[in-house]
């Protein structure tokens, strides 16, 4: 069963972590599946990691889709706006973005707004916020093109927690929530159009840079709950990836349109589960365990 078979989907920020995950389980799903980032094989960024755009493209191929590995800086207008143009004059269509560019990982302080870096601070809030703004500006005017496209703004927590919680720093907080905000604005917009924008957040996800934090690989991740016990409510980046292709694959996906919802939720809407079998509920084991001090357990989180 290959749903998005003959779908056309942009992961803009996919050379690692929910990028990576979300494109490869679109191409799991049949789609042609446009990867995008600034570390090549050629060429690594400001986060000097060793996972490329063509590695992503690859697990795309190799799961049954298209993967299409483009270069590019999505705070660079003339990049993003060359890219558009391609995937137009190769595919003529766009059915699926997913606005998924972060790379503030290097650039987080946890201290008072007048600690912080401006630097920094403002150099996060440009990679988180302008690179989606740049990115859906270019775009949407071709996936608007069909009905029932798709964007999809990957950010970190729900609307509801966020709305309840300090997440970290002012220039964290206002990145996250950012976006969330950006994908109920795209909702007023695209609705004319027939097409929907929702706000989408992972869990705790082992990304490439969570499992080299606590020194682990993902088929021995468990052992990095005995340092951290309650890492065992954590997902794979395939779990966002599978929630962003259920979503993808609905053709009553305009009901969620400018919602803000979790890839837990999404798994008991839609009934699928991560690489071990598990629904993780993540934001739900946030509020009713770590938040309140309890000690981990979490069976009936997962």
């Amino acid at each position: 069963m290959k749903p998005l078979t003959g779908k056309v989907a942009l992961v803009a920020g996919a050379t690692r972590g929910a990028g990576r995950g979300i494109a490869v389980e679109l191409g799991a799903a049949g789609a042609t599946v446009y990867v995008t980032g600034r570390t090549t094989r050629a060429q690594r960024s400001e986060y000097n990691r060793p996972e490329t755009i063509e590695e992503t493209a690859e697990l795309v191929n190799d799961a049954g889709g298209q993967g299409i590995a483009v270069q590019v800086d999505h705070l660079d207008p003339d990049q993003v706006e060359a890219l558009i143009a391609r995937i137009e004059r190769e595919q003529g269509r766009l059915d699926i973005l997913v606005n998924d560019v972060w790379g503030g990982e290097d650039l987080k302080q946890y201290v008072p707004v007048w600690e912080h870096s401006l630097e920094r601070g403002f150099r996060m809030l440009r990679l988180a916020i302008d690179t989606h703004i740049i990115t859906s500006h270019f775009a949407l005017p071709l996936l608007i093109q069909n009905p029932n496209g798709l964007v999809v703004e990957i950010t970190d927590g729900t609307a509801e927690y966020n709305d309840k919680n300090y997440r970290l720093s002012m220039f964290y907080d206002l990145a996250k929530s950012s976006v969330i905000r950006m994908a109920q604005s795209l909702a007023h917009e695209l609705k004319p159009f027939h097409c929907t924008a929702i706000a989408v957040t992972p869990g705790w996800m082992r990304s490439e840079i969570m499992l080299q934090h606590f020194g682990v690989k993902e088929e021995n991740w468990r052992d990095a709950t005995v340092g951290e016990p309650h890492f065992a409510i954590s997902e794979s980046p395939h779990f966002i990836g599978r929630a962003v292709a259920a979503l993808a694959g609905d053709p009553e996906v305009s009901k969620w349109n400018g919602q803000s919802v979790s890839s837990g939720k999404l798994a008991k809407d839609y009934d699928f589960y991560d690489l071990d079998g598990s629904q993780p509920d993540c934001w739900r084991y946030l509020v009713e365990v770590m938040d309140v001090g309890k000690p981990a357990s979490c069976s009936e989180y997962r």
